[in-house]
Order: C-alpha cells, then structure tokens, then sequence
C-alpha cells in the first residue's frame, strides 16, 4: 500500500493451476473469456490496477497473477510481498482444487501474514454437473476457519463465473471496498503538533513537570 491518501490495495490470485486465475485476471483487465483449449499460457507475473470509488474515496485495486508460475516454489516471497489481501481460488467442477485449500492457506499465511483472505469459487456455471464441492462442503470448510466469535479468517466468499461473468465484477469491487475500509488513517505527526503548540503560544509541560 503506497499511503491512506491514495492508496494501492495488492490482491494476490492463489489456487491451483486451472482453476481459472488467469480467467477472472483476464475479466478484471479486458473483460473479455478464452476458452481453456485456445488459452496461451505466459511465464511471468502480471499486474494490472483498476479504480474503484468507495464512499467518495479513490481507491486502487492492484491485482497480481503468478503467469503459470504457481508450481514454482521460488517465485512465492516476491508474489506475496505487500500483499494486502489473498483470493484463495477453487474450481466447482474439480474437488482437488478445493481439497488443496487447505495447502494454500497456510502458504499465503506464512507468506502474506498480513494479508485478508477471500476465498472465491469460479466455475459457477458447471455447479450443475456435481463434479466439484457441494454447498455443504464450502460452509464446512469456511467454518473450520473462524477464529474467534462471529469472525472468520475469510472474511467473503464469493461464487463467480468467468465464462459467463456471473459476479465477477461485483467480487472485485466488494473486496475493493471492504479493503478500503480496513485502512488505518495516518498516524498523526508527533513533532508537528508539538511545533504547533509552540506557535500558539502553548509548550508542552513535561511528565515530571510541576
């Protein structure tokens, strides 16, 4: 984050590969879908910012994917670094990439530890085939997350839908704006307001000062 004045928000992408992170990456920056069969994967990060308006404040979202490089153990300390938030990926037409949740999350905690977590479940439009986690199995998992009283370590989960943009551009935004938010207002500047006092006409007494 660059200042509470203007600030750059990092969202980092997380899942395993084909669960649709270059897809939703893809709907954020061109809105546009390539079907899996013509998609040309690129080795590389790839960043992209997009500004959002919440409650009459700028905000920028800066949204980071691995570019294929998930497998590769090296890249995950320059990928989390600053991170302000994660989205944790799965697919609901691939029940390994939910199970792998699980190995995500504490990569993202050991590496972001700062970061708010959002977990995110693409591939809506093929719920109906039954091949993926059932509604059961994602509350489940959410609720083995809380960590305190009506606190979760995630705090939204979203079902979305690259292909046919079902709540994608609404998740980027919530989470924009819950981000927002979160932001801490400067500390103010000590010795400025010290100076300030001095001007008035007002010194600071001292704590042993009678």
């Amino acid at each position: 984050m660059a200042n509470t004045d203007n600030p750059v928000l990092k969202l980092v992408l997380v899942g395993e590969y084909g669960v649709g992170k270059s897809s939703l990456f893809r709907r954020f920056v061109h809105d546009s879908f390539v079907e899996s069969s013509d998609r040309r994967s690129t080795l590389g990060f790839d960043h992209y910012e997009k500004t959002y308006n919440v409650e009459g404040r700028k905000i920028i979202l800066q949204l980071w994917d691995t570019g294929g490089l998930e497998r590769v153990a090296s890249v995950t300390s320059s990928y989390f670094k600053h991170a302000d938030a994660a989205l944790l990926v799965f697919s609901h037409d691939a029940m390994d990439s939910f199970n792998a949740l699980s190995q995500h999350l504490l990569e993202v905690v050991a590496s972001a530890e700062n970061a708010r977590l959002f977990l995110c479940g693409n591939k809506s439009d093929t719920m109906a085939q039954g091949m993926g986690p059932t509604e059961k199995d994602v509350e489940t998992f959410y609720q083995e997350n809380q960590i305190a009283e009506g606190e979760n370590l995630f705090k939204q989960t979203y079902t979305v839908s690259c292909k046919t943009r079902q709540g994608v551009d609404e998740m980027f935004a919530d989470i924009a704006a819950q981000l927002a938010r979160g932001i801490r207002p400067s500390r103010p500047n000590f010795d400025q307001m010290i100076r300030l006092k001095s001007v008035e006409g007002v010194v600071p007494k001292s704590c042993c000062s009678e």
